[in-house]
């Protein structure tokens, strides 16, 4: 599972069993206005695992609120910021 994508559904057991170690938002890649999730499993030096959406390999939110939005919808207590 490490370095492929994680669904919502999966992320949201993972979230209740209390196994993600970290969450990071960061911007995408040539866009500063759009914003992607992504968890650490596993021990400190494992990958990040972006989420995905249903449709696409990447899930990608318009603003930071938003992604703030989805992280309480799924049960995230908090995640870091990486500008």
């Amino acid at each position: 599972m490490i370095g492929e994508a994680i669904q919502s559904d999966t992320l949201k057991a993972l979230v209740s069993q209390h196994a993600i170690r970290e969450a990071v938002v960061g911007r995408v890649a040539g866009d500063n206005q759009r914003w992607t999730l992504s968890v650490r499993l596993g021990g400190p030096t494992a990958r990040l695992v972006p989420v995905r959406s249903r449709r696409e390999p990447l899930r990608i939110w318009a603003s930071l609120t938003a992604v703030a939005r989805y992280a309480d919808a799924v049960g995230l207590r908090g995640f870091v910021v990486e500008l």
